[in-house]
């Protein structure tokens, strides 16, 4: 037998022949690894839901004295922090007590979701809302960071500004598809993961730079069903070249989207920019069984008014959105939603 480079002939053949075995095996561990990590979290969440079942019951044997819920967790606290640690603090504990509270049946615990992600859901007071997030942290297979992004850049309120509140938890129930844009794209878009520094002018091809290089978390931040096509898509038309920002397709809606990025307040010569590319794709590139084409004009402020008299009476697929490249307070978020409900209910 042959030799070569101090390798059989036998073992170089067995390691090409026998690479997607070896792959296999690892794909093996690496899910067993993985079920491992889910399974502590989910005991971890079983624990938490137990001890907020004991601490209720025994709160119910003193239920004639207005503080001994207080009184139990403070001490229970001081029992059982300094043995196991912090996750066993007052708060923790009255965590413990709400989980089982809001979750008073065990097998309505989700195995999907860990106690840091149930930890953020129980402070919600609202239900609907509360479900909104825990469905979709599901669907969208949502780590515990990405969660904890998703309230605080108000993503539910931001979906019930062009759509309403049945239809959104619809869609997260799975009980339908969304059938517009608007249910799907979200006004204003946070964009602040993408790192960029707040100053007042900076060059679209920057914004349009960073949107690519964090791809998949701007597919998350526009809505559920995205999928990128292309960057910076030529058109000619005759003689003249133009440039499509960002070229995306939503498996949901079933259609091409067109984003068009401007760094400055949305003009009515962006908007007619964008309905030309809109156009181009509905006549050239879409499939007779697709729907229409989307377009998203991503600017960086806009008049609302300005641009419903620009588009048609019956526009249903041009879409101007604002940005922002940081999570604004929860304040500041709320009053720009009521800011924006209001003007929707005086047009109404």
């Amino acid at each position: 037998m042959k030799i070569r480079n101090g390798v059989s002939g036998s073992d170089a053949v067995f390691s090409r022949v026998n690479e997607k075995f070896v792959q296999e095996i690892r794909g093996i561990i690496e899910q067993s690894r993985q079920n491992a990590v889910r399974s502590v979290d989910f005991c971890r969440v079983q624990m938490y839901w137990n001890i907020g079942k004991r601490i209720q019951v025994e709160e119910q044997k003193g239920k004639k004295r207005a503080d001994y819920g207080s009184f139990l967790l403070k001490n229970l606290s001081k029992r059982l922090e300094p043995e196991y640690g912090s996750g066993f603090s007052y708060r923790q504990l009255a965590f413990c007590r709400k989980f089982y509270t809001l979750y008073p049946i065990v097998n309505a615990v989700r195995s999907q979701l860990n106690w840091t992600q149930y930890r953020d859901l129980i402070q919600i007071e609202d239900p609907d809302k509360r479900e909104y997030y825990e469905l979709e942290a599901i669907n969208n297979a949502w780590t515990s960071r990405e969660l904890e992004r998703q309230i605080h850049s108000q993503l539910y309120e931001r979906l019930l500004l062009s759509s309403d509140k049945e239809k959104v938890l619809a869609v997260a129930r799975k009980q339908r598809i969304p059938e517009t844009p608007q249910e799907v794209i979200k006004d204003p878009m946070v964009l602040e993961f993408l790192g960029l520094d707040r100053q007042p002018e900076y060059y679209e091809r920057d914004l349009e730079s960073a949107i690519i290089n964090h791809l998949q978390r701007f597919l998350l931040e526009l809505g559920n069903g995205f999928a990128f096509i292309a960057r910076q898509k030529r058109i000619l038309l005759e003689d003249d070249e133009f440039f499509v920002d960002l070229v995306l397709y939503n498996r949901l809606l079933r259609c091409f989207v067109i984003v068009e990025i401007k760094t400055e307040k949305a003009t009515h010569q962006d908007l007619g920019q964008l309905q030309m590319y809109v156009n181009y794709f509905d006549r050239i590139e879409k499939l007779p069984d697709e729907n229409r084409t989307i377009g998203i004009l991503l600017c960086a402020g806009k008049n609302d008014t300005a641009v419903k008299m620009t588009l048609p009476e019956d526009n249903s697929t041009i879409l101007a959105s604002e940005y922002k490249l940081y999570i604004p307070s929860k304040e500041q978020l709320i009053a720009e939603v009521k800011q924006i409900q209001e003007k929707f209910e005086n047009r109404g």
